[in-house]
């Protein structure tokens, strides 16, 4: 394969071969949830149930056995949030063959103890992912281990395509697909394999609002770097795309859109409410496209779900995030006097309106208590944003200060 042109199917097929005994054919499964929002029959591709809990065992594996001995001698180095770790420890342990993981200092622990325990020497570096990246490089350079790149090499795009020549054997005529994106590798994969096998496939690419670099580098027709990325969905936290994706994607790809955090943590409740999935929140972006209307879907639909890697702390938060933002959940402060009865009255009324009290605080001292009053701090279940205005307007109505959180 030549890194100056797309990949073919035939680079595809011979990562599938590749692939055999090592990466699991995940399921494709019909999903009722995703059918009635966006009124069109949907399916999902659970690559959150591949070996590692996500896709890139595919493309690390497809990379790195092909290394010669030599090569395989000198081990090899990669940078990663956790996902791209996971894999390259796991394809460098089946080759036999040494590998040094390069992670931000804000990776999640259970991603560092995974990448671990599949036989990786883990160095924690940085606050962000660039950082980890360049001390990755650097260290290929002095150590002359090979460096595994997370998306812009042709043996990982092929590899991340076999996830498209599934799709298409368990469902031949797909009409739109939607995919998450970072860096690029995995729907740069899936759009060589669909559109030669099917170019009428409409191909849809998700970002983070917070980590966008793939449509400000379409339009200028080459790759740029984000001075910054803030995403709850780390897996495609990315700052810039490879040269190789971003190719792919400018001829492949239909359409990239963007999602809010916001859209990914209401997307993540109802995968876990609706759906019994478990993902990690940039597997939600995809499906936060659907649940937002940002397409218009050409059944049959599928939604890739990329990955299930996520911090349990950090799946604690993003439900409540999402519970919050899809009106199931809300926090405020309210201020009472400081008489016997009052908070007992101010509970009463919360009651009456239906809301479930989950949280309550009160402080009697502080800069924005005024003497002889206690401020009030107070968590609610409610059944949405009607709700929660109704019981703001009875609140209210009672003399009430309600000031959401």
């Amino acid at each position: 394969m030549q890194t100056s042109s797309l990949v073919t199917l035939a680079d595809i097929e011979d990562a599938r071969r590749c692939l055999e005994g090592v990466s699991v054919q995940t399921p494709l499964d019909k999903s009722r949830a995703l059918s009635d929002i966006c009124g069109a029959e949907s399916f999902i591709k659970c690559e959150n149930l591949q070996r590692t809990g996500s896709f890139k065992i595919r493309g690390a594996y497809n990379r790195i056995s092909r290394l010669d001995a030599d090569e395989k001698a000198a081990g090899v180095v990669a940078a990663s949030a956790g996902n791209h770790a996971q894999g390259v420890a796991l394809a460098a342990s089946l080759s036999g063959t040494k590998a040094t993981v390069f992670m931000p200092a804000s990776a999640s622990l259970p991603k560092v103890e995974a990448t671990q325990r599949y036989g990786a020497e883990v160095v924690l570096e940085g606050k962000d992912f660039g950082v980890a990246f360049e001390a990755a490089t650097r260290f290929s350079e002095e150590k002359g281990a090979v460096f595994v790149h997370p998306f812009d090499h042709p043996h990982i795009i092929a590899g991340q395509g076999t996830v498209g020549l599934e799709m298409h054997e368990q469902l031949p005529d797909i009409g739109t697909v939607v995919v998450p994106v970072g860096g690029g590798g995995l729907i740069s994969g899936v759009a060589a394999a669909l559109k030669h096998l099917q170019p009428d496939c409409e191909i849809v690419g998700v970002q983070a609002k917070g980590a966008a670099a793939f449509p400000a580098s379409l339009e200028k027709g080459s790759a740029i770097s984000l001075d910054s990325v803030s995403t709850i969905a780390d897996g495609i936290a990315a700052n810039t795309p490879g040269d190789l994706t971003l190719e792919h994607v400018s001829r492949l790809v239909d359409r990239v859109v963007t999602v809010s955090d916001e859209a990914i943590a209401r997307a993540l409740v109802m995968t876990a409410e609706r759906m019994k999935l478990v993902v990690e929140p940039s597997a939600a972006a995809a499906v936060a496209v659907v649940m937002e209307g940002l397409v218009e879907v050409k059944a049959p639909l599928v939604v890739v779900l990329s990955g299930g890697n996520i911090d349990p702390l950090l799946l604690l938060r993003v439900i409540r995030f999402g519970l919050g933002a899809s009106g199931r959940y809300f926090a405020f402060h309210s201020r009472i006097g400081d008489r016997p009865g009052e908070l007992y009255r101010l509970l009463g009324l919360i009651a009456d309106a239906g809301a479930n009290i989950v949280g309550i605080e009160h402080h009697r001292e502080g800069a924005s208590v005024r003497l002889g009053d206690v401020d009030v701090l107070l968590q609610v279940e409610t059944k949405g944003a009607e709700h929660i205005k109704a019981l703001t307007d009875s609140l209210c109505a009672e003399g009430y200060v309600v000031e959401p959180l």
